[in-house]
């Protein structure tokens, strides 16, 4: 008895799910009879207006060619979109790959070389030796209101960088490295007041060799002192590192000459330079490492000191 009561409460249940099945069934189809003879006049007339369109376009040359031009104008936009789209999720992986594709031009480089040979002017690796190497950085935060701006960059000690190295960009000069820690490090850049890096204001004839410094008011320009006022000093010449101190090669770019005048009671000139770099807007910098410092600064050591 127990068994033919499950067998009728399983048959039960089955029919019951069968009708429900056949009812929701019967709702949708009904529903939808009623959507086509609702909207009947719109959809035949959707129809006719698809197939009026197709006939028109296959059959008449100047339609069809309308079509495919337009069809591909639309494809190559939606390919612009794409690559711009792309292109603004690698940017930041091409920049990384940018920098050391530019160390690794720049230490062929022959201006930044230490030439042994000294009878020739040959350009070749028997004459060249490398004197400085570059370490790929980023800028992970920085300042240009202060009185005193220092860059964060996102490299240390880890990646062998130590106090007194240089800093650049690809447009000009940034800095000196204040302080590392293992994984960071903390730029002085060339807007502080007591930077004094030794620079050249590149003169057809000769070059004329002063200090630069900042005046804490624009980051935009810096001061260039001890130039005499005997000199003439053209506006708009380049400015370079001198090279002098070991800090940076010879040759990179500073700024260039905006605006000169004479130092009341001094017979120096006050001389005015646009800085290369926009330092507001950077964000990928080179630390330099000169692998003859150590050679230069063992041996200015023995300088005799004055009495």
């Amino acid at each position: 008895m127990v068994e033919k009561s499950s067998q009728n409460e399983g048959t039960h249940s089955l029919s019951t799910e069968t009708k429900l099945g056949r009812i929701t069934t019967f709702v949708f189809m009904r529903n939808l009879i009623a959507f086509l003879q609702r909207f009947r006049i719109f959809l035949v007339f959707a129809v006719l207006q698809i197939l009026a369109l197709f006939w028109y376009v296959t059959f008449l040359s100047f339609p069809r060619n309308q079509f495919l031009t337009t069809n591909n104008q639309i494809a190559i936009q939606l390919l612009e979109w794409e690559h711009s789209i792309t292109k603004h999720f690698n940017l930041s992986e091409n920049n990384t790959k940018l920098q050391w594709e530019n160390i690794y031009w720049r230490k062929r480089q022959p201006q930044f070389m230490y030439q042994l040979s000294r009878k020739s002017f040959k350009i070749n690796d028997t004459l060249f030796e490398q004197q400085y190497t570059y370490i790929p950085a980023e800028i992970i935060n920085s300042s240009v209101t202060r009185q005193n701006n220092y860059f964060t960059i996102n490299i240390g000690e880890a990646q062998g960088i130590k106090r007194g190295m240089g800093v650049f960009c690809h447009e000009g000069v940034v800095g000196i490295i204040h302080y590392a820690s293992a994984h960071y490090a903390l730029v002085k850049t060339v807007l502080t007041s007591d930077i004094n890096i030794d620079v050249n204001i590149h003169m057809k004839k000769t070059d004329l060799p002063g200090l630069l410094i900042w005046d804490g008011k624009d980051p935009r320009y810096g001061i260039i002192t001890g130039i005499n006022n005997d000199l003439k000093v053209k506006r708009w010449s380049k400015v370079e590192t001198r090279g002098g101190s070991g800090i940076f090669p010879k040759g990179l770019p500073v700024g260039k000459v905006s605006y000169t005048e004479p130092i009341e009671g001094q017979a120096l000139w006050k001389v005015e330079i646009r800085f290369a770099a926009d330092y507001r807007r950077l964000q990928r910098v080179y630390v330099i490492k000169n692998l003859h410092l150590a050679e230069q600064t063992n041996l200015e050591a023995r300088i005799p000191t004055d009495d």
